[in-house]
């Protein structure tokens, strides 16, 4: 009996980690790439709570060293783990996490734990903090070469599962993760965080990382805070990045997801190439782990993330903007996966810096009139046809797909329960339909060409008639390639 209940103790507690708390009526994640902490808190207050996300991932909080020209990759080589970057201080952060708390928007941080920095003359962090990175010198941490795989060696050989988890990642020099102290110096980093408020924890470069020693590491970690109203015993969210193509690849996502959620890498990828022509939207239908993608409550789902946008061609991103926010509406439409949203600072080239000004400070988002951002930020989320679609995501939530309909090609539609639909049209030819809707008979606004403003349609009217049917058209030329309607967005009588 006492085998069995600590099975069921840890069964539990490995479900929870995989588990957003998303407070009720929010759903959807936004990764407000490196944002400022006092940003981020006015963005929850003024934008993200009323219109129904559920949480912000936001950037590395870890002091990381100071780089020439200051690219976006310089987050992603810690220096120490004391909380001061270009996004701000330790306080403001506590300030954010609490404010977005108080409007329902849960924090996820991205969390660097794999390696530290690579080599750099003279290297200096955003704290202040200096190492001797040539001798694996980290002071503020502290950490020795006896706390990293040493000597160290390049990865080459991603056939090779010691390669990939033992030497370094593009010259960044690998902890040792089964070193008590590296453990120690881990958890304390990830408890305090956790102490502050936070959901969880997005952890870079799991795939480098013996999954045994990424087990005792979670073991450790506290519930979460319930100074911020989470239930006693909450343990908080998980999410793995596991890249894994399907490749033959040695290192596998099925190691990971038994203890937290993975980061589902496939899933933009597919999408992205059946909206270029690549495949069919008709085989849509079976859309989820009959692709060859993981078990949905155990899948962190996107179109792009922070990396391939910038280094893989075959991934849609804000650039293709109409087959854009075709991706992102049909993922937030469908049921599969934990979804979480890109949003973007403008980029030309892979190494381009957040909008700075001369001294390298981040600078702030500029909202227009019209709620989109300027000053260098896309704000992808403030895209009516996306924000919009996380009120159809909350909606349609706890429902399933049913009465799908495709015209054996590129023109799909389907119903979310009872509660919505969606229709996307990757057609050459119009699509022009009759089709059964699951709602109830009246006037609905298609919320990815407008609002209801007024118990008014800015956008499209669809009216659905007493056999829940509805004529919808989605024409080639169009500025929006899908369609969508829920019962929140049908009008008043």
């Amino acid at each position: 009996m006492r085998i069995l209940v600590c099975a069921l103790t840890i069964l539990s507690a490995v479900a929870a980690q995989k588990d957003t708390h998303y407070a009720p009526g929010h759903d959807g994640m936004v990764h407000l790439f490196e944002w400022k902490w006092n940003d981020i808190a006015v963005e929850c207050e003024r934008f993200l709570g009323p219109h129904g996300f559920g949480g912000v991932q936001v950037s590395p909080i870890q002091e990381n060293v100071i780089v020439p020209n200051r690219p976006w990759w310089e987050r992603y080589q810690p220096i120490s783990y004391i909380w001061h970057t270009r996004s701000g201080t330790p306080q403001e952060f506590k300030d954010m996490v609490r404010r977005c708390n108080n409007v329902n928007v849960r924090i996820f941080v991205d969390v660097v734990f794999n390696h530290m920095t690579g080599n750099h003359q003279d290297a200096k962090g955003t704290g202040g903090s200096t190492a001797n990175t040539f001798n694996f010198s980290y002071p503020a941490v502290p950490y020795t070469h006896a706390d990293f795989h040493y000597p160290p060696c390049p990865i080459n050989n991603y056939n090779d599962e010691f390669n990939v988890r033992y030497c370094e990642l593009s010259g960044l020099h690998d902890l040792n993760q089964s070193k008590e102290h590296v453990r120690e110096k881990i958890v304390n980093f990830l408890n305090e965080v956790i102490d502050a408020g936070v959901a969880g924890i997005r952890v870079d470069a799991a795939k480098h990382m013996w999954p045994h020693d990424l087990k005792v590491i979670f073991s450790r970690l506290k519930n979460l805070n319930t100074d911020h109203g989470y239930p006693a015993g909450t343990r908080p969210y998980i999410v793995q990045e596991v890249i894994d193509y399907g490749s033959n690849e040695a290192v596998k996502k099925y190691e990971y997801n038994s203890f937290g959620a993975v980061t589902e890498f496939t899933y933009g990828m597919k999408i992205s190439n059946a909206l270029r022509g690549g495949d069919q939207i008709r085989w849509f239908r079976n859309w989820g782990e009959e692709w060859g993608m993981l078990p949905s409550k155990d899948a962190l789902v996107f179109i792009d993330n922070h990396d391939t946008q910038r280094g893989n061609s075959a991934i849609l991103n804000y650039k293709s903007a109409k087959l854009y926010k075709m991706a992102v509406a049909f993922m937030l439409a469908h049921p599969y996966g934990v979804p979480r949203i890109m949003s973007s600072f403008a980029f030309d080239n892979f190494d381009a810096s957040p909008p700075q000004d001369a001294s390298g400070n981040l600078l702030s988002p500029i909202i227009n009139s019209d709620l989109t951002c300027g000053n260098g930020w896309v704000c992808e989320h403030r895209w009516r046809q996306i924000y919009n679609m996380v009120h159809f995501r909350n909606a349609v939530n706890q429902t399933n797909v049913g009465f799908w309909w495709d015209n054996g090609w590129n023109q799909a539609a389907f119903c979310r329960g009872n509660r919505g639909f969606f229709a996307i049209n990757n057609d050459s030819n119009d699509l022009k339909q009759n089709l059964f809707t699951c709602l109830r008979p009246g006037t609905y606004c298609d919320v990815i060409s407008g609002s209801v403003e007024n118990n008014k349609c800015t956008g499209k009217v669809v009216k659905v008639g007493q056999d829940s049917r509805a004529y919808i058209e989605i024409l080639k030329h169009e500025e929006d390639g899908v369609l969508a309607i829920h019962e929140l967005a049908k009008l008043k009588d």
